[in-house]
């Protein structure tokens, strides 16, 4: 992970691509935002609990019903996860 002093500063460029393919995020998602970050996921019920893991760049990788899977999903491609609250 790219680290800088605290005097430092980190261009956009730099920014956008911290944690790239070293951190991933998991959160909580209601039905409806899913076609916005899962545009090719079918229509789900409003009822069902959904999780997500994105990539540090807010890239999705994966939508769930069961939160588990995304931490198996994330150690599979070596992710350190973080939870969005």
């Amino acid at each position: 992970m790219l680290l800088r002093e605290v005097t430092g500063r980190l261009t956009q460029t730099e920014l956008a691509h911290l944690g790239s393919g070293e951190v991933g995020y998991i959160r909580k998602m209601r039905s409806e935002e899913v076609s916005r970050c899962f545009p090719e996921a079918p229509d789900i019920d409003p009822d069902v609990d959904l999780w997500a893991l994105f990539g540090a760049d807010g890239t999705p990788i994966l939508l769930t019903d069961n939160r588990s899977s995304t931490f198996y999903k994330a150690a599979e491609d070596e992710l350190k996860t973080v939870s969005l609250h």
